[in-house]
């Protein structure tokens, strides 16, 4: 579920819900009228599948270690480290230990990823 922001509105993570998207990835997401904000947690082994979608994305890895591959590139990011995806960019991620880290969508990312695989 995510969280609309109003204009000056504040707000704790700790007080968002925790979405459970598979037994391996869960998120909570804030967002505003242009952007989204998105805390994820995944479990190491998790797979976010290849697809591509409209918004340009900002990945920050507070904790662990990612696999990328953004478009014929792979990449490993880690602790305090981001990495950006264009718009349009076909990209996967595998979590390669236990990592928590935000990504920021812009535009706002309404519609579902396309998946690719």
């Amino acid at each position: 579920m995510t969280f609309f922001l109003e204009r000056g509105l504040v707000v704790a993570w700790d007080d968002l819900d925790l979405e459970k998207i598979t037994e391996l990835i869960s998120r909570k997401t804030v967002s505003g009228d242009r952007q989204m904000f998105v805390q994820v947690y995944l479990k190491k082994g998790a797979l976010l599948p290849r697809h591509h979608h409209e918004s340009e994305q900002l990945t920050y890895v507070l904790e662990g270690m990612l696999k990328l591959r953004v478009d014929e590139e792979e990449i490993v990011v880690c602790d305090g480290q981001v990495v950006r995806i264009p718009s349009r960019v076909s990209h996967q991620a595998e979590a390669l230990t236990d990592t928590f880290a935000f990504d920021l969508f812009s535009p706002l990312l309404r519609d579902r990823p396309h998946d690719e695989s």
